[in-house]
């Protein structure tokens, strides 16, 4: 089986629903009538980090997310993405996996990035999503949990056959995330598809770069720095012929480390 699969890169306007809405189910319709059967957007796509307005933005979200549902019945695509949802007095930064008008998991940011205030205005998660879709078993993670091999191995461990990871990931740290996505591929032998966010938001800048690698560690699509949706085809029986080739996961002693 292949994956038609799409990252939709672009500048999310702070605080603006509608209108970030708006820019993605036009694209949405976009790359569906060019053949895409799993869409990924960036990280907090709906509203961005507005903090001042964070809980009341996060009740917007279940209506958002009845949209996006809708949608991806119409145009039969899984699409990945997170989004404030509401949890007392924070919210959790939730990624939401829509296959085809259902809701097939949900997946709450576990590591929350202490460096930009994330804790004071966000709950962790406490369990990582193995979401089993109509194109394959995808799981989940957000933005730095990127940096945390240890999660996307236990994914890998459990059948994951594509990790999805919707971001906001700054400058100036290019290299780590071109570094750290080529890494997760590799040392899991999966696909990665990543969809960073791009331009000023807020204080911050994003330089884009999303990307879609296979279970080598190829870099199979990059985008640039500005709006654009990158595509590319995975292949799944590519996945079981290199762990064929290079049998880590058979190979694997946890029973020493």
């Amino acid at each position: 089986m292949t994956i038609n699969a799409v990252a939709i890169q672009f500048n999310v306007k702070q605080g603006d629903p509608d209108a970030n809405l708006a820019h993605v189910r036009e694209a949405l319709v976009r790359v569906a009538g060019q053949g895409a059967n799993l869409a990924v957007l960036p990280e907090m796509w709906s509203s961005g980090f507005a903090y001042k307005n964070l809980n009341e933005l996060a009740l917007r979200t279940e209506g958002i997310v009845e949209k996006l549902l809708e949608l991806s019945r119409q145009l039969r695509l899984v699409i990945v993405g997170s989004m404030p949802e509401p949890n007392g007095d924070k919210v959790f930064n939730t990624a939401y996996v829509m296959d085809n008008g259902r809701l097939a998991g949900v997946y709450r940011k576990l590591h929350l990035f202490t460096l930009l205030g994330e804790d004071k205005a966000f709950s962790g998660g406490d369990r990582w999503l193995l979401a089993d879709t109509t194109v394959g078993r995808i799981g989940v993670i957000i933005c730095y949990d990127l940096r945390f091999p240890e999660l996307s191995r236990r994914l890998a461990l459990e059948g994951a056959q594509v990790i999805c990871v919707p971001a906001q990931w700054p400058r100036p740290r290019q290299e780590h995330w071109r570094t750290l996505l080529q890494a997760r591929a590799i040392e899991n032998q999966l696909f990665v598809v990543s969809c960073n966010a791009c331009g000023r938001i807020g204080k911050l800048d994003f330089f884009g770069m999303s990307m879609i690698i296979n279970p080598k560690g190829e870099v199979l699509a990059e985008a640039g720095e500005e709006q654009c949706e990158i595509s590319a085809g995975l292949d799944l029986q590519e996945m079981v012929d290199w762990r064929t080739q290079i049998p880590c996961f058979n190979d694997r002693k946890p029973e020493y480390y």
